[in-house]
C-alpha cells in the first residue's frame, strides 16, 4: 500500500514513517510538509513541499494528515480532486471547518477523521459512552496533559471524551462544557462537565476522566507512553479505507467498536 503523509516533519509525521517503515505492507511515496519547512529536502523519503502534493496522488492508496485545521482542509480538497482516501488525525477545526469536511469533502471520498488514533482511547470513548448512561447522577471531570509544544486546547480528545459524556446523557456540551474555573463563587453546578488542559515537558498526552458519585468515584485514564501508538492507529486506519465507499467514518468504525 502506498501512502502520502502530510506534515511529515512533524511529531507524528516522523512516528508515521518509522513505523511504516518497518512494515513490508506499507511504502511512504510522499513525505511533505509546508513550503517554508526547513526540514524540505531530508530524510527519507525526501520530504517536500506540500505544494507538490497533487504530484504524488497518482500513485497514491490513501493520504494520512496530522498538520492543522487549515492545512489540512487544503489537503481534504487536493485529495477530493483525485479521489484519495484520506485519514485525518489533525485536531482544533471550527464547527464550520467540521461541517465542511461532513457536508461537503465526505460525500466524495472516504475519510477518517478522529481526534485520537490510538486503539486505548477509541476504547476509552466507547466506556466512557457505557459508564455515563449507568451514572447519570455523578459529576463528571476531565483532565488532560500534554507537552508543552502543544498549540490546541483543550486536546482534541479531551473534547471528544466531553461531547461523548454529554451525548450519553442527552445533553449538549455547548450548553454544560466549563473549560477551567476561576471566579470568587465557582461553586459546581450540576449538570457542569469541567474540562481542564495541563502544558509542561514532553508528556505525549494523558487523559482522565472523573465520575463522582457520594463516598465513590471512578477513574478512567488512558496515558500514551509513545507517539507510536497513533501512528500504529493512522495506519491501521489508512488500511482499513481501502474500498470503502465515500463517507465520514472514525476510529470506532475502524475497530468495529460500534457494535459493543
Amino acid at each position: 500500500m502506498k501512502i502520502t503523509v502530510c506534515g511529515a516533519a512533524g511529531r507524528m509525521g516522523q512516528a508515521i514513517i518509522s513505523i511504516a517503515k518497518t512494515n513490508q505492507d506499507i511504502k511512504i511515496i510522499g513525505a511533505l510538509e509546508c513550503n517554508k519547512s526547513t526540514a524540505i529536502g531530508t530524510g527519507e523519503p525526501p520530504i517536500s513541499s506540500i505544494d507538490n502534493l497533487e504530484k504524488f496522488l497518482t500513485e497514491t492508496d490513501a493520504i494520512i494528515d496530522f498538520t492543522n485545521p487549515q492545512s489540512a482542509l487544503k489537503n481534504l480538497e487536493t485529495a477530493k480532486k483525485y479521489n484519495v482516501p484520506i485519514v485525518i488525525g489533525t485536531t482544533g477545526f471550527s464547527e464550520e471547518q467540521k461541517l465542511k469536511i461532513h457536508n461537503n469533502i465526505s460525500k466524495s471520498i472516504p475519510i477518517v477523521l478522529s481526534p485520537n488514533m490510538s486503539i486505548g482511547v477509541n476504547i476509552l470513548f466507547k466506556l466512557i459512552e457505557i459508564t455515563a448512561k449507568k451514572a447519570k447522577e455523578y459529576d463528571i471531570e476531565i483532565v488532560e496533559l500534554h507537552h508543552n509544544k502543544k498549540k490546541d486546547s483543550p486536546s482534541g480528545t479531551a473534547v471528544k471524551l466531553a461531547e461523548i459524556a454529554a451525548f450519553s446523557l442527552g445533553k449538549n456540551i455547548k450548553d454544560v462544557g466549563i473549560y477551567g474555573r476561576h471566579c470568587s463563587d465557582c461553586v459546581r453546578k450540576k449538570d457542569e462537565i469541567g474540562i481542564f488542559a495541563i502544558r509542561a515537558g514532553d508528556i505525549v498526552g494523558d487523559h482522565t476522566i472523573y465520575f463522582v458519585g457520594q463516598g465513590e468515584r471512578i477513574e478512567l485514564t488512558h496515558r500514551a507512553h509513545s507517539r507510536d501508538t497513533f501512528a500504529i492507529g493512522a495506519i491501521r486506519a489508512a488500511k482499513w479505507l481501502l474500498g470503502k465507499k465515500a463517507g465520514l467514518y472514525d476510529m470506532s468504525d475502524v475497530l468495529n467498536l460500534n457494535k459493543i
